[in-house]
C-alpha cells in the first residue's frame, strides 16, 4: 500500500469537509479492514482507474452526515433521507476527485467512476481490488466517518 497513492485521499476528506461544510475532521489510527462490514449509517462509494485500480469509499454515522448537511443546505437534517444520500454521493465524488488533482501533481493519473451510495445499519461495501484495505476512522464534534481507500497490489 503506497502513502504517496493513499495520503491525497486522507487530505481530500479533511479538505472537502473544512471548505464545503466547515467540519473539523481528527484522523484516527489507520488499519487494515477485513470484513466488508460498513462502519457508518451510509456510504459513498467510488470506482478508480487509471495508473492504479481500486476504490474509495467514505461511511458516516448518521449524528455526523447529518450536521454535515445541515452545515451545507443551512437548515437542520435529523434523520438519513435522500437529500443526505445525494449529499453523500457528492462528498464522494469530490473527495475523489480533489484527491485526484493532489495525485496529478505527483504524476499518478487516475479516473473516476459515478458514486454508488448505500444506507442502512451494518451495510456492506464491497472493494473491488487485490491489495489491502486502509481505513482510517475521522473523529468530528458530532460523531465519526471512515474513509477506506483499496487498490490492487
Amino acid at each position: 500500500m503506497d502513502a504517496k497513492i493513499i495520503n491525497p485521499f486522507l487530505e481530500a476528506a479533511m479538505n472537502v469537509l473544512k471548505t464545503m461544510a466547515m467540519v473539523e475532521a481528527k484522523p484516527g489510527k489507520p488499519f487494515i479492514k477485513k470484513d466488508s462490514t460498513a462502519m457508518g449509517d451510509v456510504s459513498g462509494i467510488i470506482g478508480i482507474t487509471g495508473d492504479a485500480q481500486g476504490s474509495m469509499s467514505l461511511s458516516f454515522e448518521s449524528p455526523c452526515i447529518c450536521a454535515i448537511v445541515t452545515n451545507l443546505f443551512g437548515m437542520p437534517v435529523s434523520e438519513i433521507n435522500d437529500e443526505v444520500k445525494d449529499a453523500v454521493g457528492e462528498m464522494t465524488n469530490m473527495i475523489c476527485g480533489d484527491a485526484r488533482r493532489r495525485l496529478e501533481g505527483v504524476g499518478v493519473s487516475l479516473q473516476a467512476g459515478t458514486p454508488t451510495v448505500v444506507a442502512g445499519k451494518k451495510h456492506s461495501i464491497r472493494h473491488i481490488h487485490t491489495g489491502p484495505c486502509l481505513a482510517v476512522p475521522f473523529d468530528t464534534q458530532n460523531g465519526r466517518f471512515v474513509v477506506e481507500v483499496a487498490f490492487n497490489d
